[in-house]
């Protein structure tokens, strides 16, 4: 059976089973460590803290607790590239150049701490979001990294679904939901407009880089013909 005849969720299935010990143990190793540098940096910021300004985009998003599972589902989204990869060579390029994505960020961190301004929420009548406050306090917030791992993640799906000749409808799933991460960012006063934009262009310039620069088209044909 050729590849045209073949169903896209097919093809997508047959790939998640490759590599699945590398794939498991790569994504929470990788996780770990992020976790470990995010939230040292977090709690113990080398320079003075900024306040991220507030703009007319953020007066115009209101605080919407309800955008809690949205936000939460990053970690979910930001999984699936990786299980729909079916080779080695694929899945060291998407890990360094996530790593990397992640690494540009944290320098920033590093040498310019910001915060997002306090807003006037008492947050013990939101259960959900005072539990993410508490957890992740509303630090490391320029660029934001939660917006860039999931640009980064869509951009990503995004070549990965065509290449199995997913339907449009599945496209625009993938780019509604990472429309929803990017939303509850803001909807959830995690992040302001400015740190959001900043995410958008890191996380666009991490996944473009790293496709632009994917290797011979030749691998493309040899990696749509093993998962037929």
């Amino acid at each position: 059976m050729n590849r045209a005849q073949t169903p896209w969720y097919r093809q997508a299935a047959a790939v998640i089973p490759r590599h699945i010990v590398l794939k498991s143990i790569g994504t929470m190793l990788f996780i770990g460590l992020f976790f470990g540098a995010y939230f040292y940096l977090l709690k113990s910021p080398a320079y003075p803290t900024t306040v991220m300004p507030l703009t007319g985009l953020d007066r115009l998003i209101g605080f919407e607790p309800r955008t809690m599972p949205l936000y939460v589902s990053l970690w979910v989204y930001v999984s699936l590239p990786p299980t729909l990869l079916a080779t080695r060579r694929e899945l060291y390029r998407y890990g360094l150049a996530m790593a990397g994505t992640c690494l540009v960020a944290l320098i920033i961190f590093y040498f310019w701490p910001t915060a997002v301004p306090a807003a006037n929420i008492d947050w013990i009548q939101y259960p959900g979001v005072n539990f993410l406050k508490n957890v992740d306090a509303s630090g490391n917030a320029c660029p934001s990294l939660h917006v860039a791992t999931a640009i980064f993640s869509a951009i990503w799906l995004h070549h990965l679904l065509r290449r199995f000749g997913a339907p449009p409808w599945i496209l625009i799933v993938n780019g509604l939901w990472c429309f929803g991460i990017v939303y509850s960012a803001m909807a959830t006063r995690q992040h302001v407009a400015v740190d959001v934009l900043a995410g958008f262009l890191l996380g666009v310039l991490g996944a473009g880089l790293s496709w632009r620069y994917r290797g011979h088209p030749e691998e493309a044909g040899k990696i749509r013909h093993s998962v037929i």
